[in-house]
Formats: structure tokens, sequence, C-alpha cells
């Protein structure tokens, strides 16, 4: 079968390569550019414990090593500390690092994959789609058609592929700009964010001035302005004198000793296309939306994109068509998504309207601060990862279905399990390999060798029920998972998300779950749509 065409050599197209790779799947990857990227400073990212976990185990770095994971988060308006957050297990820190980094770590790991081909200078500019496959031509040193089984456009928000499907893609331009620097000094903050609202050494602009302070490895920071609505340019001489003003008003006293590294203006826009999938051509990242606002990030969104689209892909790709389950793409992340973009436009007009009697209103700044720190911090509807709840691929109601700690469509805590050849591993390092994972809570299981409990009690029940389940599956055991009772049993998705959690062994009601998380029974004929509008 042909290959899946990757339209974009960013971080999400990259990951989706290596996340089709690690699932036999072989994709070709159509970089515009020359196969490297620029190292900006400015240019930052700020990952959620579930986004730095996928990237870790696809390109098997420390990427935590290459960053600043947040030692806590403070938050002041004027000269008042509103809020402090010391991270520690119970909530993760992100991590800050730079997207080359970022990118050169996805870059190095897809070097020797034999099932990735990168084809760099390679612009799109034609896609024909047929009932088998798609047809892509790319123009650069020479043009060249390429085939593949589907197509993916992660190029950005002026993706080709979007316009070549003429796709809308409707929303709001700069809703926010920031000027942004990246310097080398010493503040009196070591390793945390830092949101500072109304300065006081700031004698004129609106009054909801904001800056952020992220830290860098070396010494490095990132500040981040908010600026006026408009369009006035940021002139060097400008950002240098809020350099320096905004370094003296922390230190409270002269300016302190700093290297400028890198500069820019980070403008944010809010847009959603239309439709993410158009027969066997899907939007990815930001082609497909744009959010990051209030402290949000983007990156995040268009990983999860990647994480939720390979599994699905790849088992299209070795399977057969499975239309609904790829349409369940679309319309699980997309609604996320959006949801996302809502809760964002609601809070937006509360954060940034200006004073009025609103800024008087008692315990509105603590409000306002709750609103920036969701976004900043991953929490709440502006930050939270999302869950698929209400997924077309949830399953029917279960006689045997129990709660536990995690939600239905929410993704699994990552507890250690004992993996089928007797090893004990973390159950994040078991996904993205295109298998369903289904867990036995067994307490007392970790002090005994796997060879006493792997034929007693209801294990051979339970093993015979996964090896009948319609699509490739691994059992696990774990001695205890949050909310819990013995004998539980788990059904995971690839990507890491619960189906459901039933009470002790029910093969009728695992083998119900299964099929409905791949969609429903598999149809023999494709209703896969064929040419572009």
């Amino acid at each position: 079968m042909d290959p899946v065409i990757i339209v974009g050599a960013g971080p999400v197209g990259l990951t989706l390569a290596l996340a089709l790779a690690r699932q036999e799947v072989p994709s070709v990857v159509l970089d515009e550019g020359p196969g490297k990227d620029e190292p900006r400073l400015a240019r930052t990212v700020v990952l959620r414990e579930d986004t730095t976990a996928l990237l870790e185990r696809l390109t098997g770095l420390p990427l935590a090593e290459a960053g600043v994971r947040w030692a806590g988060w403070r938050s002041m308006r004027r000269r008042q500390v509103m809020r402090e957050v010391a991270f520690d297990d119970t909530e993760p820190a992100p991590l800050h690092i730079a997207q080359h980094v970022v990118t050169g770590a996805l870059r190095a790991a897809l070097v020797g994959e034999r099932l990735v081909k990168v084809a760099v200078d390679s612009r799109l500019d034609t896609v024909e789609q047929e009932f088998s496959g798609i047809n892509a031509h790319t123009r650069g040193t020479q043009g060249t058609w390429w085939r593949g089984s589907y197509l993916v456009g992660c190029d950005g928000p002026r993706s080709t592929v979007r316009k070549l499907l003429d796709i809308r893609f409707p929303g709001r331009t700069a809703v926010e700009r920031h000027a942004v620097a990246a310097l080398r000094t010493e503040l009196p903050w070591i390793d945390q964010a830092l949101l500072h609202r109304m300065p006081p050494w700031r004698t004129s602009g609106p009054s909801t001035q904001e800056i952020t302070g992220r830290p860098l490895p070396d010494g490095v920071w990132r500040l981040d302005w908010l600026l006026p609505p408009g369009k006035d340019l940021v002139t060097p001489e400008q950002l240098v004198a809020r350099v320096r003003e905004t370094l003296a008003g922390w230190s409270e006293g002269p300016t302190p000793p700093y290297e400028l590294l890198d500069t820019g203006v980070h403008t944010v826009h809010h847009r959603l296309a239309r439709r993410w999938r158009e027969g066997r051509v899907f939007l990815a990242g930001d082609a497909a939306h744009l959010l990051g606002t209030l402290g949000t990030q983007g990156l995040d969104e268009g990983l999860r994109d990647a994480d939720n689209l390979a599994w699905k892909l790849a088992t299209a790709w070795h399977h057969g068509p499975h239309e609904a389950l790829l349409d369940s793409y679309q319309s699980e992340r997309r609604a996320l998504v959006s949801a996302r973009l809502r809760a964002a436009d609601q809070a937006l007009p509360l954060l940034r309207g200006g004073g009025g009697l609103r800024a008087y209103v008692p315990g509105s700044a603590r409000g306002h601060d709750t609103l920036l720190a969701d976004g900043h911090l991953g929490r709440g509807p502006l930050g939270t990862p999302g869950t698929y709840a209400e997924s077309v691929l949830a399953p029917p109601p279960l006689e045997a279905e129990v709660p536990v700690g995690t939600s239905p469509g929410a993704p699994v805590e990552d507890v250690r399990v004992t993996a089928e050849d007797g090893t004990f591993v973390q159950l994040r390092d078991r996904l993205g390999r295109g298998a369903l994972l289904v867990v036995l809570i067994a307490p007392g299981t970790g002090v005994w060798e796997r060879r006493h409990w792997v034929s007693a009690g209801i294990m051979p029940r339970l093993a015979a029920a996964v090896t009948a389940l319609p699509h490739p599956a691994e059992l696990l055991v774990a001695e205890s998972y949050p909310g819990a009772a013995a004998h539980t049993v788990l059904l995971v998705r690839p990507d890491g998300h619960l189906v459901t959690a039933l009470n002790g062994v029910r093969p009728a009601d695992l083998y119900a779950a299964a099929e409905a998380t791949l969609g429903g029974p598999v149809k023999t004929e494709a209703a896969v749509g064929s040419g572009v509008k």
C-alpha cells in the first residue's frame, strides 16, 4: 500500500511521521525548506505533561533536559503577588523549550528511520484524489509526482493543502500582539515563570498591560509584552526601552546586566477550519486551527491532533477502510479545539475590555488572575487536555461498566504495569503502537514473578477474551489504578484515552467496547470521496 503523504515538516508533521512509523506505516514528508531550522530563542513553546511525554516517547530523548520545567508560577498585579504555585508530583510542571530544539529532536529521531522519507525543497502545488489513493505534485529543483494512500496537511496557517481543497478558515485576526525578547540575565526568581499585570513602573499605556517572563536553559529568559490593539510597529529602540524598564522594575534598582539574544513580534489569530477531512485528505495543527491567547499553546493541540490521527490512519492502512473511525478524527479534535476557542473568546472581553466599573468590582482582579492562570498552566476550559466523552467512538452503556478515577474519554493515569514479557514499564510507554491496551488491576502481582500468576485466577479467561478482540490488543497488569477495585479491567485507546472500565472479565462487553472504539463493524465498501473541490 502507498505511504501517507505529510505536507509540512514542522513539529506536527514530523510527530505524525514518527507516530505512523512506530505503527509500521510508511510516510513521505514534503518539506518546502532545506531540511533544517534556524535557531530562534524568541520562538519557544510551553508543553504540558501529555505532549511532553508523547514527544519523549517518539524521539527517545529526554526533552526536559533541553528546556526548563518551571519550579513554580507567580502572578502579580501592580506590586501585589496574586498567586504562587509550586509544582510537584500532584501537578507536573509545564516544559518551556525553544521550538527549534523540539523540531531538531524530531528530525534526529527520523535519521535512519526506514519508514519515513523527507523530501526537502518540495513545495506542494497540486492534489488529486482517486478512489484508491492520492496524487500530489511538488515543485522545486524538479517537479515530482507523489503517490500516497492518504495526505495530511500540516503546513501551517497559510496551508496550501487547505487552499487547494477550498476549505474556509474563518475566525479573528490579530486577537493579541506581543513584543518578544530573549535575553540572558539574572532575575529574582530561579526557574519560575512570571505573569505581571499592570506593572507599577509603567507611566502610560493601557491598564491591561501584561508582561510574561519564562525561563530557558543557561540563564536565558523569554519576555513577552502585551501590545495595545493596532498595527503600530515596535522599533528596536522601543523594545530595548521595554527591556531596560522591565528589568529595572523587577530588580527594584538599576537595570541589571543583560545580553539581548533575539527579538520578535508574536501575533495571535483565532481561526478554525470548516472541515478537517476531505476524502483521503486531512488537516492538522495550524493548518486546521489557530489559537494562543491568554497563555494557551497552539502546538499542544497540534501534537494532540497528530496523536489522535496516527492510530486511526494506521488502522485503516493495515486493516482496510474504517470510515467511521477516520471521520472521528474531525469530530473529536475539532469539537475540542472549538470549545477551547469559545472559552478564550468569552474570557477576552473580561480581561482585555479596559478598566471601567469592572476594575473596581471586589474580587474581579483575582477572578481575572484565575482565568489567565488556566491558560498559562493548562487548567480549566482554557488549558486542560481534552476528553472524548461525547465521541462517536464511545461504546453504548455496558452492564459491567464501573467508575474509576478517570472518566471515559479522558487520558489515563501513567501507572506502572507489567508487560506480557514480565517487565515492569509505565503505561504511557505502551501507547502509540497501534494496539488497544487491556489493563487488569490485580493487587499483589507486583511482588510475584509473572510465571506464578499468568496462568492463575481470571488471567487465562481474560487472555482469551483479549485474543478474540476485533483489533490487535496488548494485555497488561497493574497493581493499582486510581479509583479502581481489584479485578477491574480497563480498555485504553492507542492514544491513551480510556474507553471503559469493566467489573471483571466480561468478554461480550469488552468486545462491544473494542468494536465501538473502531467506529463499529467494518464495512466492506469505503465511501471515500474523490476529486478536490
